[in-house]
């Protein structure tokens, strides 16, 4: 008992002794990326904003545990906020798992139509069912295979190999239909696993292979950009619920400002990254995307005996 009076003050919400809220906001992205400089951003936009009134404490880094821990944690009302990728997201909020289909969106300004449109509105707040409150997406470009010893050129390339995916139904059936096996491993775990041989490379997109110094193992980076997978902020509804109208006014409206300046950041990001791993060594390759997309037709098939996912996959395709 002694023991949970003393961790409950760092996870719980909202303090009603003192003058202002404090809003606890754990993630588990290094220091130096994008999303986090720009909740730093937001943090300080709220305090300008609400004035004084509303303080955000970020936990980066994993410091509070994996993307599935602060999601659980968000659902108990022992976090107030966290971000997560899609790929993560899918297993509590299963609506989301449309978003991590492979070659989903044409190009990067069709997902932001999307996601900044009605469907990604609906998708966040489906959330709400299941005690998350969506709050907004970060931009997390493309999402490419990065091997060890060999280079993956086309995707008979992935045969044989074990990728690393995230804990997502729809990830393991993308490697499986490009005939690679797919091997779920939690991210802070990765470069240990890519080092020891657990698995034989993974996926990701250029700033956080970068950032991981994942390419310090892995010399082959071939941008197939299968998935466009954003990174979603969510607020626990035990949070939300508490906040004033106003509040959550402010609340949104900060985050707006986060979202509009990492994606920004992000642009610059990618290149950074790309231009790096190069410098560290690492072989670019730019494959034929079709060789992939091809392969992978079957996956939105699988999807047409279900009336409600298929209708929201035809609503994505036919957006401007």
């Amino acid at each position: 008992m002694i023991l949970f009076l003393a961790i409950c003050p760092l996870l719980s919400g909202c303090s009603s002794l003192k003058d202002y809220k404090t809003i606890k906001l754990a993630h588990g992205l290094d220091v130096n990326h994008s999303v986090h400089l720009a909740m730093v951003m937001m943090g300080e936009d709220l305090m300008e904003r609400s004035g004084g009134k509303l303080k955000l404490e970020i936990y980066p880094s994993q410091q509070l545990g994996t993307e599935r821990q602060c999601l659980e944690l968000l659902q108990i009302g022992s976090l107030d906020m966290t971000k997560v990728s899609v790929g993560v997201l899918e297993n509590f909020a299963p609506k989301m798992k449309v978003l991590g289909l492979p070659y989903l969106f044409r190009d990067r300004e069709h997902s932001f139509a999307v996601l900044d449109g009605p469907i990604g509105k609906m998708l966040l707040d489906d959330g709400k069912k299941y005690r998350l409150k969506g709050l907004g997406y970060y931009d997390a470009g493309s999402r490419s295979f990065y091997t060890k010893d060999k280079p993956i050129n086309n995707p008979d390339d992935l045969k044989g190999l074990k990728i690393r995916v995230m804990e997502s139904v729809t990830a393991v059936d993308m490697v499986n239909g490009l005939g690679g096996s797919p091997t779920p491993i939690s991210w802070g775990e990765l470069y240990t696993s890519l080092q020891q041989g657990v698995v034989d490379g993974a996926e990701n997109n250029p700033p956080s292979f970068y950032l991981s110094r994942h390419y310090e193992v892995c010399k082959y980076y071939s941008l197939d950009e299968h998935t466009v997978l954003p990174d979603v902020l969510l607020a626990g509804t035990h949070l939300w619920e508490k906040l004033t109208e106003q509040e959550q006014i402010w609340l949104n409206e900060s985050v707006e400002v986060s979202i509009a300046y990492q994606r920004k950041l992000w642009m610059t990001s990618e290149q950074e990254a790309l231009n790096s791993v190069q410098e560290a060594g690492v072989s670019i390759i730019r494959p034929d995307k079709s060789l992939f997309s091809s392969k992978l037709k079957g996956i939105l098939a699988q999807y047409e005996s279900d009336k409600e996912m298929f209708e929201i996959i035809e609503a994505i395709q036919n957006t401007k």
